[in-house]
């Protein structure tokens, strides 16, 4: 032990904050061995790391410790026993991360601080005013402004691991306007909704500072509170008193707990590195033991041999062994290497990340663990720009676009040399313009997709950490951050090449572990029939884009804009006021402070809750100011994000607006869009249904949809085998109707609409795992009338509750659920023990086998489509997939046939990988916009 004294320096780290920032800043983590959570524990682990690094590059401390909270009860619960009653519990896959965090702790040769009966901020408030007594500096690692309350300016500082920085009086000052003495006489007035501190109600940080500044503390407010001129303020002051000298109990750090380790046991002193590495080989941390064995190296410290489990086939990453390609001859030796193997992996760098307008400034390419190289061929220089030939931008020395072009394109396309990648989507689009059909392709994105859809993302940096262990270079490390950053062609070619080739190199690595796990797995034939063949079908839909008239959009845009004016004049009318009809808080007090409307919640904020659903009760409710309210909302939302937004993503040199799919952001097969998003425009509405028109058909040609009626419930009928619902749709009846005929035994014909609507309701929602609840919410009706419509369809159709109910025991059983054609949806929260998660992952469970089913259909048919159209000597060409629904542009002259071959190829998309029990059927219509021919 070492004594504290005006010599030392000690660090007071507070463990659960950093628990806390560990926890939600990284995606969730399991140990790959036995699925146990340890996102927390590995995401602690590299901060303390990180922090010890830091540390050991700066003025090295003393004295060292990290302090945790131990239990929720502590004495202020006894005092207050709603003081902190609003926090939720932790999650539930942190929980058994705790007692691992500070066994991580220990593993790092540091003291693991906690006690029974108080905070970890007690703990650091004790142990901080017992070095400072003693004569030592002390910095508590914390961005909690609770314990800025101890800080003197002399002895006790707070450091921002954020920034890592001190953070003084001055810092005290900015956040709480009063001096540290004082900081806890403003949180008394101030409250905490977070910790449930009452406070006087009213009372923000500001006011609160003023008040202490101008009467000198907190009893001398509220002994004078009488002198304060404000009525509101002088009132909650006088009437709230005790409550506040509650507060500020509450809020005051205990500085003399009693405690059982003495600070002399907190001298700093070496990890024992075979402890440490046994822990994170245990936790398989591959990439953090890497790190801890070269931190080892470095200091000269022999640590144990690897596990067998952490070695593996290739070496670790060796940037001295990339290299740039400035000449022919070494290229083309490259290229027959690639022959002679029969596979290569393939990246491009580009000034651009939108493949509609990027421009090829290199290629990395990869051969080999470690044998990567890259080809710089439109760098600039620092100063001067050298021109190539044909105008474009380089260094002296590069290879052109043209060479590079010329010679990679027979390697490019040729059929016996399978080409890999990571989103290999976009290098196809960019190959593409440069007129280079980039196939065979492997990607490692959709094959981590197909493996793992729901667990995690799929990016190369998370796949690299994950199963290589390492951590890539980040394109912000060689380009810079926000307006210091350059585009590509700006980055020196040496540092360039450590990124691009690592990038070729580490996809590699990750297609020579994950593609034979689609054989252990059995899911070869996902990948193939359901994602290989996608980037090329989508990058060719993106690179042809969308026609969107401009002036349609402008014409709609300013009505919307009129009848946006009118509504807003209405509302003020009703309200008997003016007021700022996008201000929620300003809204808010005319709901439910002036017009004292029922049902008011407020947010943590203290301001009224207006969200859609707030209004739509009310409006519900026959209150006529949130009817307007959400009608003016919709036009708002629908010219913000349609009419203007469409207008500006009109690329100006083709006149269409080229939308981008991605392929692995759902867990259930299911493409979305971005840039701009053409999946979510509303159709349920006939202003939705407008945004539509805009879309239009180049002129001699018409746009051709064709749309998917009712699949999820024709897959439900199948997968349920629901003999009634299966005959209906052989029989092409109207479903709803027969669904209300069998549950409310009425005649289809001169059925009430109602009821129909009724057993629509029900038929839908069922495929998402309504309960009554909702169901309740979506017809306007008595919670327990719901529950009795829900449970009648369950008497009546029995094969969809055993459907269900199977579904959901495979769920728990395997974490996954199974679509039709082998698509595996991992759902993380099926096994939670915290009801409503475990609820909302079981809704996931009944409906992803259909919408998964539904995707997969989908897809097998966009895969087909562009074959069948050229063997059929048609020119229609594929423009959009929206969920159930692909659109094409197709000559006028040829659009009949069109809609004929397009329907029998999707109608027929299951075969012969699945038989269905049900006819699908797909709608399709030609017509100069899209709203016409939906």
């Amino acid at each position: 032990m070492s004594p504290v004294d005006s010599r030392s320096r000690l660090f007071l780290i507070d463990g659960s904050g950093y628990i806390f920032r560990a926890y939600h800043a990284l995606p969730p983590l399991s140990r790959a061995s036995d699925g146990l959570p340890v996102g927390a524990v590995g995401g602690f682990c590299n901060m303390l790391f990180k922090f010890i690094e830091d540390m050991n590059a700066g003025e090295k401390p003393t004295h060292l410790a990290v302090i945790f909270d131990k239990s929720e009860h502590t004495f202020r619960k006894d005092i207050y026993p709603a003081y902190k009653a609003q926090r939720p519990p932790p999650p539930e896959d942190l929980i058994p991360q705790f007692a691992l965090i500070r066994e991580a702790t220990r593993a790092f040769g540091l003291p693991a601080i906690d006690m029974d009966g108080f905070e970890a901020d007690d703990l650091i408030a004790t142990y901080a005013r017992q070095a400072a007594r003693a004569g030592a500096r002390v910095d508590i690692v914390s961005s909690d402004k609770d314990l800025m309350q101890l800080i003197d300016g002399e002895r006790i500082f707070l450091f921002d691991p954020m920034k890592s920085k001190p953070l003084g009086l001055d810092a005290v000052m900015e956040k709480f306007g009063v001096t540290p003495d004082k900081v806890i006489d403003v949180q008394a007035l101030m409250g905490d909704s977070v910790d449930n501190v009452p406070g006087a109600p009213g009372i923000g940080p500001k006011t609160a500072a003023e008040l202490i500044n101008q009467f000198g503390d907190l009893e001398s407010v509220l002994a004078r509170a009488g002198e304060i001129k404000q009525p509101k303020r002088r009132e909650t002051l006088q009437t709230h008193a005790d409550q506040i000298r509650l507060s500020k109990v509450l809020v005051t750090l205990k500085d003399d707990v009693e405690t059982t380790a003495p600070l002399e046991s907190f001298a700093l002193r070496d990890f024992d590195h075979a402890l440490l590495l046994k822990f994170l080989e245990e936790m398989e941390f591959r990439a953090l033991t890497r790190r801890i064995r070269e931190h080892a190296a470095r200091e000269g410290i022999a640590a144990p041999a690897p596990a067998a489990a952490e070695e593996s086939d290739d070496p670790p990453i060796d940037y001295d062994r990339y290299i740039t390609i400035t000449d022919l001859d070494v290229l083309n030796a490259w290229i027959a290497r690639a022959k002679a193997q029969g596979y290569i992996c393939v990246d491009t760098e580009t000034d651009s990340l939108s493949p509609a307008s990027a421009n090829l400034v290199g290629i990395a390419l990869a051969l080999a663990p470690n044998e990567a190289c890259y080809i710089p061929i439109a760098h600039r220089s620092a100063g001067a720009d050298d021109l190539f030939e044909s105008g474009g931008l380089r260094l002296a020395g590069q290879i052109t676009q043209a060479q590079a072009i010329a010679a990679l394109k027979p390697l490019l396309e040729d059929e016996s040399v399978l080409k890999i990648g990571q989103n290999i989507k976009f290098d196809v689009s960019v190959f593409a313009r440069c007129g280079v059909n980039l196939a065979p392709i492997d990607d490692t994105m959709l094959i981590s997709y197909v493996l793992a859809a729901g667990l995690h993302s799929h990016g190369m940096d998370e796949l690299s950490e994950r199963h290589l262990g390492h951590k890539p270079i980040g394109f912000s490390d060689v380009a810079g951050k926000g307006k210091a950053q350059v585009t590509f062609d700006r980055v020196p070619i040496d540092i360039a090449t450590r990124y691009s080739a690592e990038d070729a190199d580490v996809t590699l690595r990750l297609w020579r572990k994950l593609k034979p796990q689609l054989a252990r797995d059995r899911l070869i034939t996902v990948y193939e029939t359901l994602e290989r063949g996608m980037p090329h079908i989508l990058s060719a839909m993106e690179r042809d884009g969308i026609r969107i008239d401009p002036d349609e959009l402008s014409r709609m845009s300013a009505e919307f804009a009129q009848r946006m004016l009118a509504y807003e004049h209405e509302a003020h009318a009703l309200a008997g006021r003016a007021f700022n009809i996008g201000s929620p808080k300003q809204l808010g007090e005319i709901l439910f402070d002036e017009m004292k409307l029922p049902g008011g919640v407020k947010t943590k904020t203290g301001a009224w809750g207006t969200d859609a659903g707030v209004l739509d009760d009310l409006a519900a409710q026959g209150h006529a100011l949130p009817k307007v309210l959400l009608e003016w909302r919709q036009l708002q939302k629908l010219r913000s994000t349609y009419t203007e937004a469409l207008r500006e993503a009109i690329d100006p040199t083709t006149h269409r607006v080229h939308t981008s799919f991605a392929l692995a952001a759902t867990s259930t097969g299911r493409l979305s869009s971005s840039d701009p998003n053409l999946q979510n425009i509303p159709i349920r509405t006939e202003e939705g249904r407008r945004i539509r028109e805009a879309f239009v058909a180049e002129p001699g040609h018409l746009l051709v949809s064709a749309d998917y009626s009712q699949i999820e419930l024709r897959l439900l009928a199948h997968v349920g085998d629901v003999p009634q619902l299966k005959q209906a749709f052989r029989d092409g009846l109207d479903i709803h109707a027969m669904t209300a005929s069998e549950m409310f035994s009425v005649p289809i014909e001169g059925m009430d609409p109602m009821v129909r609507r009724q057993a629509k309701a029900i038929n839908f929602g069922i495929i998402y795992g309504i309960s009554a609840f909702g169901l309740a919410n979506n017809l306007g009706i008595p919670q327990s009338e719901a529950g009795a419509y829900i449970k009648r369809y369950f008497e009546r159709f029995p094969g969809i509750r055993d459907y269900m109910e199977t579904t959901k025991i495979f769920a728990r059983a395997n974490g996954y659920v199974t679509t039709l054609f082998g698509r595996r949806c991992f759902l993380s929260g099926i096994k939670s023990k915290t009801p409503s998660e475990r609820a909302f992952a079981e809704r996931q469970a009944i409906n992803a086998p259909l919408q998964g089913a539904a995707a997969d259909i989908i897809r097998r048919a966009m895969v087909r489509l562009p074959k069948a159209i050229a063997d059929a000597g048609l020119s229609a060409r594929m423009l959009l997939q929206v969920h159930d629904e692909l659109v094409f542009e197709a000559p006028e002259h040829e659009a009949q046939a069109a809609c004929a071959l397009i329907k029998q190829v999707m109608e027929s998309a299951c075969t012969p990988a699945a038989e269905l029990s049900v006819p699908l059927i797909v709608e399709a219509k030609a017509a100069p916009t899209w709203g016409k021919a939906h």
